[in-house]
């Protein structure tokens, strides 16, 4: 199971381009409300319906986590104390967490970053708490995977897919949805 968080004001496209394809891969995901209402409103103002809050799942039955980025949706995040928890939870068990954007904020107030490199929204460097900031477009090491921002999105869901399932389908992904067209342009 895959988990992709959405707070109010997060940012659209960095939530709903990697769960789209994710669930193209075949892969179990749902999106959670980190509130007790199930419509999160995003950064443009579209209300989203999540899949759960985050008061119905169990962090037990995560593969993965994901933070969208966004603001204030980054840092409503940040400030989810029960979300902080799971995140430990989760880091602490060595499974994989994800963050685009504004978003690996969370992890690096949380100090899991240290020493490891990590990639997000230009400005936001100094939130990584000890991580080698590498402007990378999506960036990996060990169980984080971090994206740059919006134009990262499809990118960091297809380095996903090949993380979660594999390579081939992560390829196969990129070419039928015009995505290689679109690179080499």
């Amino acid at each position: 199971m895959i988990y992709v968080f959405l707070a109010t004001g997060f940012e659209d496209i960095e939530a709903l381009a990697p769960v789209d394809i994710m669930r193209r891969a075949g892969l179990q995901v749902e999106t959670v409300s980190i509130t007790d209402e199930i419509v999160v409103t995003s950064a443009h103002g579209v209300g989203f319906v999540a899949d759960k809050t985050l008061a119905e799942i169990d962090f037990e039955d995560a593969d993965l986590l994901f933070l969208p980025g966004g603001l204030p949706g980054a840092t409503n995040l940040d400030a989810c104390l029960p979300l902080r928890e799971g995140l430990m939870q989760h880091y602490k068990a060595g499974r994989p967490l994800a963050a685009i954007c504004a978003a690996p904020l969370v992890l690096g107030h949380l100090g899991i970053l240290e020493g490891r490199k990590a990639t997000c929204y230009p400005g936001f460097e100094s939130e990584l708490k000890g991580a080698d900031y590498t402007a990378s477009l999506v960036e990996q090491d060990g169980q984080f995977i971090t994206g740059k921002g919006p134009g990262a999105a499809m990118e960091l869901g297809y380095v996903l897919v090949e993380r979660l399932k594999d390579k081939q389908t992560a390829d196969a992904l990129r070419e039928g949805m015009m995505y290689n067209f679109l690179m080499k342009s």
